[in-house]
């Protein structure tokens, strides 16, 4: 998606992932403490940012981590109309007043280590065995403040239903058993996969 003006020096790229999540780069900082994730269910408390672009018809999470804004939204892969909106809303915010996240919403977030043992259980308990039945696993890298590192195994590395499954089904899991979590990342090399579902160009 091409990038709209940018009033005030303010470059903003849109980088669209798939049908429901695009990702906003910022020309600059937009929460260097860290990462916060909120939706619809969660609330937007403490972060004008995340209340802004939540306030978007279709709008159902907010991922601000850095200079990167990621959107979750229903938008049937038409991504233009909200990313335009997006792209306006998060600009008024960048020129207000108002830190886009206050720093206060980390202080809840549990140390590293209770939010890997926290996401081990709910990982060995709930998600493995249900993606054992594809040959599947998923492992826990490691835990970075409150970002998450993921590593897929087995038949899940290279599959083409990775990236929903991990959106979908993990993502969701794991923030129902820690809130806090921010960034949940994918560290797999889904090319060497078994089954690959994009290839190196030749």
């Amino acid at each position: 998606m091409p990038a709209p003006p940018a009033p005030y020096g303010i470059r903003i790229r849109a980088e669209p992932r798939d049908n429901s999540t695009c990702r906003f780069v910022v020309d600059r900082p937009v929460f260097p403490e860290g990462s916060a994730y909120f939706d619809q269910d969660r609330g937007s408390a403490g972060s004008p940012m995340a209340a802004a672009l939540l306030g978007i018809p279709g709008v159902t999470g907010v991922l601000i981590q850095d200079n990167m804004i990621t959107v979750t939204a229903e938008t049937g892969g038409n991504w233009m109309p909200v990313g335009r909106e997006a792209g306006k809303r998060i600009r008024e915010v960048l020129l207000g007043e108002a830190p886009a996240v206050d720093p206060a919403v980390l202080e809840g977030v549990p140390s590293q280590e209770e939010i890997r043992d926290r996401v081990e259980a709910v990982l060995q308990n709930q998600i493995n065995p249900a993606v054992a039945s594809h040959g599947g696993y998923i492992d826990l890298v490691g835990v970075d403040g409150n970002q998450v590192f993921l590593r897929m195994g087995g038949g899940c590395q290279g599959c083409a239903m990775s990236t929903a499954t991990l959106r979908q089904g993990v993502e969701r899991m794991l923030r129902q058993a820690v809130p806090q979590i921010g960034a949940i990342l994918d560290t797999t090399d889904h090319a060497a996969g078994t089954n690959p579902y994009y290839e190196s160009a030749r």
